[in-house]
């Protein structure tokens, strides 16, 4: 058997406040990217300590912008607020309580308020072409964004509205519902791929919204036509979408630019390092790391053991607050529990000689949207070689809820969660 304390005691440094972050701030500083995670969509510890480490990356290390698993059109109206653009809200709750797409609570909690209200803070006292953005990566949002597209060019390229209307009227019988088109698709092809690869082709140079919203289009009819089949093409998809978004951002931003992400663990962690390999998975992370460099990528992940949680009974239910149940036993939070302070981070050492802890398959839990109690000890764990997996790791021992902006229903039952829509 083997016994981890020794590693976890020689990398373990107790978490207390953000001076602590120091030692991660000095593994990032020669990074272009820093991808956080989580390993829920609904604990308050992960989101407050993400928001504490990307404001120190922002402010002390000369970070550009923050790049989430959310929407473009949602996060672009948060853009406009906390870079202080004529016409947005002074305050981003404004922006941050329209997100109406379930998981609504995502980001539409009190801990993002409170982070995008410091980075409007921050951006405030500074010129306009150098404040820090907040953008989101994601595919789902089909409909809003063709909305977004045929608003801008009838203000802006009348010409081209016929191209956009064109791919419009190919969903519209569908009624925005994702899923009775990607259903559609197995029945009658080709769907509306090939109109979408037209408008995408007309619209690529121009306005970077514009290009970006045709983009998630193109990436979202390509995930729901691929969801209804299985396999890894419809996630592989979404991650690569969210991979070239974030290329396109920092090219954007200029060749000096550097990102920060935040995103589920299993976007994150770098595949390769989990059974997601097997099923011919890709991540976000792993993507990153082929793109620049492991020497310009750094993935950091999240963890805990036992507490509360926002989270959905079933996909499109109402959000709950319910129990995060002790992790599984010889798990790595298990094992985390047994050896490490209650909140700690560890950032792994580089070169040959690696700890057991980093070089040992674990099961790591992640807990998606959709979470239930009676499959906890069956589901929700990820095999994991966590030296591989990420670079640095924060552990808290007993986390809990966020708080969201919209109403939510209280359920401290023993819960089981799984891995699904993260």
């Amino acid at each position: 058997m083997i016994r981890y304390g020794d590693d976890v005691a020689s990398m373990a440094r107790p978490l207390r406040d953000p001076g602590d972050l120091e030692i991660l701030l000095d593994r990032a500083a020669g990074a272009r990217v820093v991808q956080i995670g989580e390993a829920t969509h609904g604990t308050h510890e992960f989101y407050a300590w993400r928001a504490a480490l990307t404001r120190r990356l922002i402010e002390e290390r000369g970070f550009s912008f923050v790049a989430v698993e959310g929407d473009w059109p949602d996060c672009d109206r948060v853009d406009a607020a906390v870079r202080c653009a004529p016409g947005a809200p002074d305050d981003p709750r404004a922006a941050l309580v329209r997100y109406d797409r379930w998981p609504t609570w995502m980001w539409a909690n009190e801990e993002t308020v409170d982070f995008t209200r410091w980075l409007r803070g921050f951006n405030a006292g500074r010129p306009a072409d150098d404040r820090a953005g907040f953008h989101g990566l994601d595919v789902y949002s089909l409909w809003e964004s063709m909305h977004q597209i045929l608003t801008w060019l009838r203000e802006h390229d009348p010409e081209l509205v016929p191209a956009a209307l064109d791919a419009y009227r190919c969903f519209e019988p569908y009624a925005e519902d994702p899923n009775a088109y990607a259903w559609s698709t197995q029945f009658v092809a080709p769907g509306c791929e090939d109109r979408v690869a037209r408008m995408l082709a007309e619209l690529t140079d121009r306005d970077f919204g514009v290009g970006q919203n045709a983009a998630v289009v193109a990436g979202a009819e390509g995930y729901y036509r691929n969801m209804v089949k299985g396999g890894p093409d419809a996630w592989n998809i979404r991650d690569r979408h969210m991979d070239q978004t974030l290329d396109r951002l920092l090219n954007r931003y200029g060749p000096t630019s550097k990102a920060v992400v935040w995103a589920h663990n299993t976007h994150v962690g770098d595949a390769r390092a989990t059974d997601q390999s097997i099923y011919g998975e890709v991540t976000l992370g792993q993507l990153a790391r082929e793109r620049y460099g492991d020497d310009e990528v750094v993935l950091v992940g999240f963890g805990t053991y036992r507490g509360t949680v926002v989270a959905g009974p079933s996909w499109g239910g109402h959000m709950e607050v319910m129990g995060v149940p002790e992790a599984r036993p010889g798990s790595l939070e298990d094992v985390l529990h047994a050896t490490a302070p209650a909140s700690g981070l560890l950032v792994f050492p580089a070169g040959w000689e690696v700890p057991d802890l980093l070089a040992t398959d674990l099961a790591h839990r992640a807990i998606g949207v959709v979470y239930d109690p009676r499959k906890e000890r069956r589901a929700n764990y990820v095999p994991t070689i966590l030296g591989s997996r990420y670079d640095a790791f924060l552990w808290f021992d007993e986390t809990h809820a966020l708080r969201p902006l919209h109403t939510l229903r209280v359920d401290t039952r023993e819960p089981e969660t799984y891995p699904s829509g993260v």
